[in-house]
């Protein structure tokens, strides 16, 4: 009975100290000793099939061979002569399947045992490494602490409790260091099964790490009194952030910012490095279009805004002329995160300049854009934001994108009534999409 418990304790031991269930031990260790017998015993093993019994009350193992009934044998290591199996079974059959107990005498316990011990420790490492992956099925989605440990390339691992976590590139801040021992919130973003097996993703720059952060900071948000409607964000440098009340009396943004920004403040705390931080707008949601769009494009004051054309949703945003530049923000970020957040392609312009903004301005193509953009070679990028006013009579007084005038300038047309002639005559223009030719008959 001694022997029973040592064995049994071993392997309660090994799975409590490894925190796996003891049946994957057992199983390991089958595996094991299979793989050692294999190694040490070829000449049994010629495409014979192993099986190992292990007895937990005396702690032996044995190990069977799955052999065929036949009355001549042509292969030991597969068949078995019926005389044979009715010694082992008295009504057992010509081509039946027998298990035959072929446990080497003497020393194999040992050899077995060593030959196997990388094995076993290897599925010991595969289990518990399913069973930490298991444990963080469920929080998929939500911030945890992680210390880094090292650089894998362009790649941050961080130790998460027992886990071993993945940052990819993709997933860094641009501006941020990462210090071998520094504590940082992590988002688990995904478990993915690579060449190495299953790997735990975390993120910082994605903007659900930024949910995760205000539902952190703010009560609100857990509760569900405010919610989070839409998110843009261009990591370390600045952010969007669309919410609403979903109960009267609760001021979305009041509660986002908190008393005296000192909500908004961790947030952004936490997403500075050095003197460079991330920047993040509150905008109030808006089930109406235009209100919503005027709010994206806060800090700027807006006029109007007018709806071009619901299906490709595109909009005209009005703005006065001293506040364009502060619309369309360094660099077009302010109007790019604010087509990011709402989904419109927003053309801005002053109450007397022109200005359309483009994809690098954050444009939502439509096909037939793209499709014209592809054929023009060009890929809608410019921006014209200069206050002069274009002169009478030349192409830029129609007041097209500039990446239709690009591609007229290319094809040599360069006046109002050079472009006119070559529409009225319905000759193609390179570089121009039907779409396009839609825009230059409207302007004309």
């Amino acid at each position: 009975m001694s022997s029973q418990t040592d064995f049994l304790s071993a392997i309660n031991q090994i799975a409590a100290e490894r925190n796996i269930d003891p049946d994957e031990v057992l199983e390991a260790i089958k595996a094991a000793v299979i793989s050692g017998f294999r190694r040490d015993y070829p000449e049994e093993d010629e495409g014979v099939s192993l099986d190992v019994e292990i007895d937990s009350q005396m702690g032996s193992i044995r190990v069977y061979a799955d052999k065929k009934v036949v009355d001549k044998v042509t292969n030991k290591a597969t068949q078995i002569s019926l005389d044979d199996a009715q010694e082992i079974e008295s009504k057992i059959e010509v081509g039946d399947h027998i298990q035959v107990d072929i446990t080497p005498s003497g020393d194999f316990g040992r050899v077995a045992a060593q030959a196997a011990k990388q094995v076993i420790l290897q599925k010991i490492r595969e289990a518990e490494k399913e069973s930490v992956m298991l444990e963080f099925k469920d929080k998929i989605g939500e911030i945890d602490y992680g210390v880094v440990q090292r650089m894998d390339g362009d790649n941050v691992i961080f130790e998460i409790r027992r886990a071993m976590a993945v940052m990819p590139k993709e997933d860094r801040i641009p501006v941020e260091f990462y210090r071998s021992g520094a504590r940082l919130k992590v988002l688990i973003k995904d478990i993915r099964t690579g060449p190495r097996g299953k790997q735990l993703i975390v993120s910082r720059a994605d903007p659900d790490f930024l949910v995760g952060l205000f539902k952190i900071e703010v009560p609100e948000i857990l509760s569900g009194s405010v919610e989070i409607k839409a998110i843009a964000r261009e990591a370390g440098s600045r952010s969007k952030v669309a919410v609403m009340s979903t109960s009267d009396g609760v001021d979305p943004i009041g509660s986002c910012v908190g008393q005296k920004g000192v909500r908004i403040n961790a947030i952004m705390n936490e997403l500075k490095f050095g003197p460079v931080e991330e920047k993040i707008d509150i905008i109030l949601w808006d089930d109406d279009t235009e209100e919503f769009i005027a709010n994206a494009l806060s800090p700027a004051q807006v006029e109007r805004v007018e709806i071009m054309d619901e299906d490709e949703h595109e909009v005209k945003v009005i703005v006065p002329d001293d506040q364009l530049s502060l619309a369309i923000g360094k660099e077009g970020q302010n109007v790019r995160l604010a087509a990011k957040l709402t989904g419109w392609n927003i053309d801005i312009e002053g109450e007397t300049v022109k200005v359309e903004s483009n994809d690098a301005y954050g444009k939502v193509g439509s096909e037939d854009e793209e499709d014209s953009d592809a054929e023009s070679g060009t890929d809608g990028s410019d921006a014209d934001a200069s206050g002069s006013t274009a002169e009478e009579g030349s192409i830029e007084s129609l007041g097209l994108s500039s990446r239709i005038v690009t591609a007229l300038d290319k094809a040599g047309i360069t006046s109002v009534e050079d472009l006119k002639a070559k529409v009225d005559a319905g000759e193609d223009i390179a570089g121009i999409g039907p779409k396009s030719l839609e825009d230059i008959k409207k302007a004309l």
